[in-house]
């Protein structure tokens, strides 16, 4: 055979072998061992897990149905690339299910689109605010310069590191109409219900539904506003952002506290990362306003609630953690102004604790009573201890 000959086959080899590789899907497996049907439970796919260099064109294809499943791409750091893929699939009790990882630019197939439910941003028309919703909840926090009102007695300040509850009670998003209504516009207060729901969650210097405390001598300390934000992400299935906060003292310990919360689609319950040097164990807390409400937990689940009267309606509240970081729960109960607290007591683990704070509010028609809250308190938290398996078969 000449020399042209066989270099002729070798490129014919090579040609086949490149398209058998190109031809080859990646498929991942995704297991559920639990009893229950699991939904509106967010997975999170990355470049070294797909083994890929770009997410940035790819798809999740169920294979039996051949349908394209609703994603988001998610730049965590902001430097302008991917670096998560997220879907939530629905998966049968004790089933599994196989998805398969499409180039969107091979195939014909439609991307699906969905609303942005899941949002989030600064809000400097209301001093500083940060807040943030999907189609269940809503959240604030209070950033420096309503901090600085305060200490400068400049009236409409806020000083607290505790997370404000928005309780809406439809599912599409508020924090744009509400802001705009009762600070632009002037033609309404979210402070009144008309049919959507309304801002009347009091948090002072309470912990709110969530902010943390570290506890020292039968007292509890905590950080000032936050300093610091950042937006991570906003879409169909997440927001998450970035928070951080100026050093502080708890009695004696100098405690250093930044976070990344995030909330997701369907759920009641924001996620809470937070990053503390200064202390081995930190608590998380609900108010307990008027103190006329039951403090309820599950030690073994490990999670805290309070479930109590709001003005011709009831409203539950509730910490859960995975079980390495949940240790125990306290009613702290005290005369001085809005200082008694549910709390959730955590172990910080290599500078880092994971829990969940959310709400349920009864006019909402979620949760209607304390025991239906509570069923789904203990179904969250064997959720989260066993989460949905994922696996790469090729």
């Amino acid at each position: 055979m000449n020399t042209l000959k066989k270099i002729s086959l070798l490129l014919v080899a090579t040609a086949f072998f490149s398209c058998n590789q190109e031809k080859k899907a990646t498929i991942i497996t995704l297991k559920n061992s639990l009893h229950l049907e699991r939904s509106f439970e967010t997975i999170e796919l990355t470049k070294d897990f797909l083994k890929v260099t770009d997410l940035s064109n790819l798809g999740i294809k169920d294979i039996i149905s051949n349908k394209l499943e609703v994603t988001q791409l998610v730049d965590f750091d902001g430097d302008g690339v991917m670096d998560k893929l997220l879907f939530q699939p629905v998966l049968e009790a004790n089933s599994e299910k196989k998805f398969e990882i499409i180039n969107l630019s091979k195939t014909h197939l439609e991307k699906p689109t969905a609303k942005d439910l899941c949002y989030s941003r600064f809000v400097p028309e209301r001093t500083d605010d940060y807040t943030w919703e999907n189609n269940k909840v809503a959240f604030r926090v209070y950033g420096p310069t309503a901090q600085k009102m305060i200490e400068d007695s400049i009236p409409g300040g806020t000083l607290s590191s505790g997370v404000d509850a928005w309780l809406k009670k439809v599912e599409y998003p508020i924090i744009n109409k509400w802001y705009k209504e009762t600070l632009v516009d002037k033609t309404g207060s979210y402070h009144e219900d008309t049919g959507e729901g309304l801002d009347n969650f009091h948090v002072g210097v309470s912990r709110g539904v969530g902010g943390i405390a570290v506890k020292s001598r039968n007292n509890y300390y905590f950080s000032k506003n936050y300093i610091e934000w950042r937006t991570i992400t906003t879409g169909p299935i997440r927001t998450s952002f970035y928070l951080n906060y100026e050093d502080w003292d708890a009695n004696g310990n100098t405690i250093q506290e930044s976070k990344i919360i995030s909330l997701d689609l369907g759920s009641n319950f924001s996620k809470f990362e937070t990053s503390i040097n200064g202390k081995a164990k930190i608590s998380a807390g609900l108010t307990l306003h008027e103190k006329d409400g039951e403090v309820s937990g599950n030690a073994k689940n490990g999670w805290v609630s309070y479930w109590q009267p709001h003005p011709n309606s009831e409203i539950g509240t509730a910490i859960i953690a995975p079980k390495k970081y949940f240790v125990d729960f306290e009613k702290y109960d005290t005369d001085e102004k809005d200082l008694s607290n549910a709390y959730a007591h955590l172990n910080v683990i290599e500078g880092k604790v994971v829990y969940y704070a959310g709400f349920a509010w009864s006019e909402s028609k979620q949760f209607p009573t304390k025991e239906l809250w509570e069923q789904h308190l203990n179904k969250i938290s064997l959720k989260i201890n066993n989460p949905i398996s994922v696996e790469v078969l090729n």
